[in-house]
């Protein structure tokens, strides 16, 4: 293991996924009339309806701009864990889950097919990527993150199929995104403490 490339990997995860989580919050704190059950997260950068888009501000340059800062670092990051993890399987699928971040917040809802093609790379990416952090996580968090993974799979499946269990489809949307939003955090900070400790 090369300890500072995971530590860069950790602290770009942690950064990432830190800001995003807490732009989300301001983004919807700013949208007027916003509702975590019927909004979808992306009409936070944009609101389309029959054809319609909206852009309120400042919450969709807050989304749009956190979201791609979000893509950015784990594009980041899948460089620093492949050179430096010997995993080449996570590292793959960290960028395509920061790639697809980052075109959410290029092309946002009013881009039509590109933005759902970019959603739906980051949540399978995204469950995968958590699946496969055992491959330089030990137990219990490798254990942890893989559930999350699972969970975010099988509701992306859920969503796409409309089957929201009265949650609405922003949050069932939720139920895809905070679960490796969560993993990731931790992942974060677990591969930097890792690297402290391989360090000394």
């Amino acid at each position: 293991m090369d300890a500072k490339a995971i530590k860069a990997a950790g602290t770009a995860i942690f950064l990432g996924t830190g800001q995003f989580v807490f732009f989300l919050v301001v983004a919807e704190v700013t949208y007027p009339g916003y509702d975590v059950s019927s909004n979808f997260i992306s009409d936070l950068g944009a609101t389309c309806s029959g054809g319609d888009c909206r852009l309120l501000e400042p919450s969709s340059s807050i989304f749009d701009i956190s979201i791609v800062l979000l893509g950015l670092a784990l594009l980041a990051a899948s460089y620093y864990l492949w050179k430096g993890s010997g995993s080449r399987a996570l590292p793959v699928f960290e960028a395509l889950a920061g790639l697809g971040a980052a075109g959410v917040g290029v092309f946002n809802e009013s881009y039509g097919e590109a933005h759902v093609f970019f959603s739906g790379l980051t949540f399978v990416a995204g469950g995968i990527q958590a699946i496969l952090v055992y491959k330089v996580a030990k137990p219990p968090y490798s254990a942890f993150s893989a559930m999350a993974g699972v969970v975010t799979l099988v509701a992306t499946a859920l969503y796409v199929t409309g089957t929201y269990l009265g949650l609405g489809a922003g949050g069932m949307e939720r139920v895809v995104v905070y679960p490796v939003l969560i993993s990731g955090t931790a992942l974060g900070g677990y591969l930097m403490g890792r690297a402290d400790a391989h360090e000394v």
